[in-house]
């Protein structure tokens, strides 16, 4: 996934290109508007972050422009303005959400995947996951390795589920955190580790081929070698 973000706040913009590459994405960044425009007309992007206000030209100026040159690339406008004729000036002027600020990036990421389902959309969302022979029924909330049913814990069933629907990418702390415990800060504990190795212990330990590894420096990964 390819993102552009233009935010003119440095801290905010470091978080979100830090957040964003951490996912895997390839993310390019603008500080104003007039550069923001530079790098969206010039380039194909997957989604748009645009804050509202920015300098030298505003984020509606730009979404304005790009929407009249045909480019519908999906955008979610960030914004402190919260009101409810701000987000319809926001959405009336082409942008395909709103989120205002302070924001958790977890509710952001979610935004940006409904806005992907929306450009792209495909098959209804599957009830079965599999990785290998590592299978996860969202229904009947059972995990099965090789057909021998596995006991799992509520934690470890959501933390199985995140992981396996992003098997084959490195997920990281942060996204756990705000994925799976709802923590939009580091609580400084090894709540992830002890989760981590007590789901290693259920679905690898007895079987020949491992899953979930540790990828050093960067996160957890669930793939079939």
């Amino acid at each position: 996934m390819r993102v552009l973000v233009i935010e003119d706040d440095p801290q905010l913009s470091a978080y979100l290109g830090k957040a964003f590459g951490e996912m895997g994405a390839t993310v390019d960044q603008a500080e104003n508007g007039r550069d923001g425009l530079f790098l969206a007309a010039g380039n194909s992007y997957d989604v748009m972050v645009v804050d509202r206000m920015l300098p030298e030209l505003d984020g509606l100026a730009i979404i304005r422009t790009l929407r009249a040159s045909g480019d519908q690339t999906p955008v979610l406008i960030l914004s402190a303005l919260g009101e409810v004729d701000h987000r319809v000036e926001g959405l009336r002027a082409g942008g395909d959400d709103y989120l205002v600020k302070p924001f958790a990036f977890s509710e952001l990421h979610a935004r940006i995947d409904a806005l992907m389902r929306r450009a792209s959309p495909g098959e209804a969302a599957p009830t079965r996951l599999s990785v290998a022979d590592l299978e996860l029924d969202l229904l009947k909330r059972e995990v099965h390795r090789a057909g021998q049913p596995i006991a799992l814990q509520p934690r470890e069933f959501k933390l199985l589920e995140y992981l396996m629907r992003h098997a084959g990418q490195v997920v990281t702390r942060t996204m756990l955190l705000e994925n799976v415990w709802d923590y939009h800060f580091d609580p400084q504990t090894n709540v992830i580790d002890v989760h981590i190795s007590r789901l290693r212990a259920k679905i690898d330990k007895d079987f020949e081929q491992p899953l979930l590894q540790t990828v050093r420096g960067a996160g957890y990964m669930l793939r079939a070698d």
